[in-house]
């Protein structure tokens, strides 16, 4: 396959470079100039194209909570967004990928399911603690690019830690040389305001009151202070305070945020209601300008999707304390940050693909294989037509989930082809191009 006249983000180029892309073996043999070939020639004259998506948060559900997502069409969400490689968690799956044993019967279920290339995090909960510690985290060592944690978790079968558990996981992952994801909010804080609120009222404003920023504050806080102690490897997923992200600036301690709170705050809570129930919710409106100045100054690293969708009677209980909270983002995550970061001028090109899928590579141990357009890397590609804008509408989402906060937005550029290891997987004309399966579980490399 010969990919021409294609405006192509190079890395560490500041504008788009009109070259040839050659693929053999799944792989980029050759970039350049008038490159011929016979046979299977994609010509794309006006389209942009980046380094195929990475999305290193997600929940596709499967085994266990498949009512919700699975992993097929969940990667089918995620290839129509532009995403060739997702991470998902070990938590919202039964049973959760805390030892070997769960982790094998996940893949069992799994291992003809994906469209997109995959990786799975082992994660550490209380009951890690009541079984094998640390012997779960040693033997989930070589399948894993790190471990998720909790401190404050509303799962009864993936419990949350308490600090000085917590700092033992550290110390821990440190030996494994493995980092550690925190879902970063006050337990007690978390747990206290919400028995006092929740007789107080069901609307958006009082889940956002039990979940404030000092409760993510307190937590990164006390997260970064025991990481330095331990001197370990520490990520902070799903920032949603501006403060809380600027705690990890001169540290080596990294973070990602979400699109959700790069967009939305507590007022759009209030108006909108359960579908952009997230936790941590969204929050006050400086938050968002915040996030992308430390986005685009690289004090967070990247961005997710968190991508956690659930059917609309979920989202529609009664009360927002029961109403679930998470919405669909793999699809949406690249375009989003295409138009609403890149185009608008809050991020620049360079930053776009670091946050997209460099950024990510480097972080879980693939960027030998994926986050840029380079020689001898897997042939993973997003397509842009930027001269097609679209509009979200929910009802036409792959992913089993049709609730999402962004419907009706207008987004500038269109994704209108993705190709992971050379074969074209999602075309916006036909859809998806290839069966479940092909996707691929990655391991990461030391």
């Amino acid at each position: 396959m010969i990919i021409k006249n294609g405006r192509v983000a190079l890395p560490g180029e500041k504008v788009f470079k009109v070259v040839d892309i050659r693929i053999e073996r799944e792989q980029i043999v050759e970039i350049g100039t008038n490159l011929s070939g016979n046979k299977n020639i994609i010509d794309a004259k006006g389209i942009i194209v980046l380094p195929g998506g990475i999305d290193p948060h997600v929940h596709f559900d499967e085994p266990g909570y498949t009512y919700r997502e699975d992993f097929y069409h969940g990667s089918c969400a995620a290839a129509s967004g532009g995403i060739t490689t997702v991470i998902d968690m070990p938590c919202t799956s039964i049973p959760p990928v805390i030892n070997k044993v769960n982790l094998q019967k996940k893949l069992d279920v799994i291992e003809n399911k994906s469209v997109v290339d995959f990786g799975l995090y082992g994660g550490v909960s209380a009951q890690s603690f009541e079984e094998s510690f640390p012997g779960y985290m040693e033997e989930l060592a070589g399948s894993v690019p790190g471990f998720k944690t909790y401190f404050a978790s509303g799962m009864e079968s993936f419990e949350q830690l308490n600090f000085y558990q917590f700092r033992k996981v550290l110390q821990e992952a440190k030996n494994l040389g493995l980092p550690v994801l925190l879902h970063a909010e006050d337990y007690n804080y978390v747990k206290t305001a919400t028995e006092s609120l929740i007789t107080k009222g069901n609307q958006p404003i009082h889940y956002y009151k039990s979940r404030p920023e000092a409760a993510e504050i307190s937590a990164v806080l006390t997260a970064v202070e025991l990481a330095e102690e331990v001197n370990a490897d520490l990520h902070i997923v799903h920032i949603g305070t501006a403060k809380a992200g600027e705690i990890l600036k001169g540290s080596k301690i990294t973070g990602e945020t979400a699109p959700h709170y790069l967009q939305f705050d507590v007022r759009d809570f209030v108006r909108i209601g359960s579908p952009l129930k997230v936790t941590p919710p969204v929050k006050s409106s400086e938050n968002r300008d915040g996030l992308w100045r430390l986005l685009a100054d690289g004090v967070i690293n990247f961005v997710a999707s968190d991508h956690a969708p659930c059917a609309l009677e979920e989202k529609n209980t009664g009360s927002i304390w029961t109403d679930y909270s998470g919405i669909p983002g793999s699809g949406t995550l690249l375009p989003y940050m295409f138009s609403e970061g890149f185009v608008k001028g809050k991020i620049t090109l360079k930053r776009l693909i670091e946050v997209t899928s460099e950024n990510a590579a480097k972080r879980y141990g693939i960027f030998h294989k994926k986050g840029s357009i380079e020689l001898g890397k897997d042939a993973d590609f997003a397509f842009i037509d930027p001269d097609k804008n679209w509009v979200v509408e929910g009802k036409k989402f792959y992913s089993k989930g049709k609730v999402t906060p962004f419907e009706g937005m207008e987004f500038k550029g269109r994704i209108i082809k993705t190709i992971l290891r050379g074969k074209i997987i999602y075309d916006s004309e036909t859809g998806i191009m290839v069966q479940g399966g092909y996707g691929k579980l990655f391991k990461p490399s030391s």
